[in-house]
């Protein structure tokens, strides 16, 4: 049987920060990176939660930028628009679900993520 772990509040509402944060990249270049990188950096070390939750949202956006990355060329070919399109919906959902479990206590997986912070 699983251990069902609880956390406090402070850890649960800066592990949803983590993955809130990814939103600065609508507001400045590169801040659906920065935003997380910052939030995990500055509170890793408080909570394994916290740092578990941050290295998700990191690798997260990591993967959705070289994602996009890869989609720009084919933007020539008119499916990139589509691609690019998709993978801006698919992370505003994640996030959003990310960051309610992260608040819950609950564990979430992104799917498509990277593992390159491990």
């Amino acid at each position: 049987m699983e251990e069902i772990k609880t956390y406090t509040e402070p850890e649960r509402n800066w592990a949803m920060f983590c993955h809130l944060s990814a939103f600065a990249g609508y507001f400045f270049p590169f801040g659906g990176i920065i935003g997380p990188l910052i939030c995990w950096l500055s509170r890793k070390d408080d909570s394994e939660w916290i740092d578990r939750n941050g290295k998700a949202s990191l690798n997260f956006q990591i993967s959705i930028a070289l994602y996009t990355l890869l989609c720009i060329p084919m933007v020539f070919l008119v499916i990139g628009i589509a691609f690019i399109v998709i993978l801006a919906i698919l992370e505003l959902i994640f996030v959003i679900i990310a960051s309610i479990n992260a608040a819950q206590g609950r564990e979430f997986r992104y799917p498509l993520s990277i593992p390159f912070i491990q």
